[in-house]
């Protein structure tokens, strides 16, 4: 069997230090701000990247192109090694199209070896949870193969859960009214969103106040994850600690998780959602078509 790498986008948001101890490749995207580009995963830390945001900066994000996702690939290939590539839902970013171009026309140049290039249709720790799974499949000795049909029929299974704390933000993505953003803001509420089956994001709910908005992410992933063994948990936030490992302690909780990552929002993510953002990420049943 052929050595296979496993390579994801930088929008897994896990930190950069475990996706190197595992010798995952990153394939970043990129973000504006200020009139200075930077590498996701690379470049401004959390910290200075919502400071940035909360004082009114804004952030524009560009996907990885073909030629960019082709060099990124090609030198796996070109060790003789086959390539999984975990790729950046199609309903969020055109990444995931610019991973597939470069994977067929990588495929003629090395007919002899096999890529495979798969939308999650994640995002965010959702496709860090994804690529924990695989890694644990590998482990196993899973072959390149199994991995990729394993991953199609479970990624509707990555369940994303998520309230955010300031609606203008979501209004610049297109995502709520200007009306609905400043009428929000003043009385308090607190979208919840999710990630549906086209791998876009969905407001499903609302909820007066930040402790209401976070019990009922909680609330909610007791229901969906029913029947489903969750041994690692994934929780992401924007520059609010505090909250994420509020809802990490009710996931131990309410959940039975045996193990719960937190970890800072990534820059192009959170480009979108802004400050404030907690999401938590599990195994449960599909999605919302």
């Amino acid at each position: 069997m052929r050595e296979f790498v496993i390579s994801v986008n930088s929008t897994v948001d896990l930190p950069r230090h475990w996706l190197e101890e595992r010798n995952v490749p990153i394939i970043p995207l990129k973000y504006t701000i200020d009139g200075e580009m930077y590498t996701d995963m690379y470049g401004l830390t959390s910290k200075e990247f919502f400071r940035k945001l909360r004082q009114g900066q804004m952030s524009v994000t560009s996907q990885v192109n073909p030629e960019e996702a082709k060099a990124a690939l090609e030198p796996a290939l070109r060790e003789g090694k086959d390539v999984l590539h975990l790729g950046f839902s199609s309903g969020l970013s055109g990444t995931y199209n610019s991973m597939r171009i470069a994977g067929e026309e990588l495929a003629e140049k090395y007919p002899e070896a096999k890529l495979i290039v798969i939308d999650t249709l994640c995002a965010c720790l959702g496709e860090g949870l994804l690529l924990y799974k695989v890694l644990q499949l590998r482990e196993k000795g899973k072959n390149i193969n199994e991995i990729a049909e394993w991953v199609e029929e479970n990624k509707l299974h990555i369940c994303h859960n998520i309230t955010v704390d300031d609606l203008n933000h979501l209004h610049r993505g297109g995502r709520v009214s200007k009306t609905t953003a400043v009428v929000g803001t003043l009385v308090q509420i607190k979208p919840i969103i999710q990630v549906d089956n086209k791998g876009t994001l969905q407001v499903v709910r609302k909820e007066r106040g930040r402790k209401r908005s976070l019990n009922k992410i909680i609330d909610m992933a007791v229901e969906q994850s029913k029947g489903w063994r969750n041994d690692m948990i994934m929780v992401t936030h924007g520059d609010c600690l505090e909250d994420a490992k509020y809802v990490a302690k009710l996931a131990k909780e309410k959940l039975g998780a045996e193990d719960v990552l937190i970890n800072n929002i990534g820059t192009v993510i959170g480009s979108h959602t802004g400050p404030g953002v907690v999401a938590i990420f599990f195994m449960g049943n599909e999605r919302q078509s």
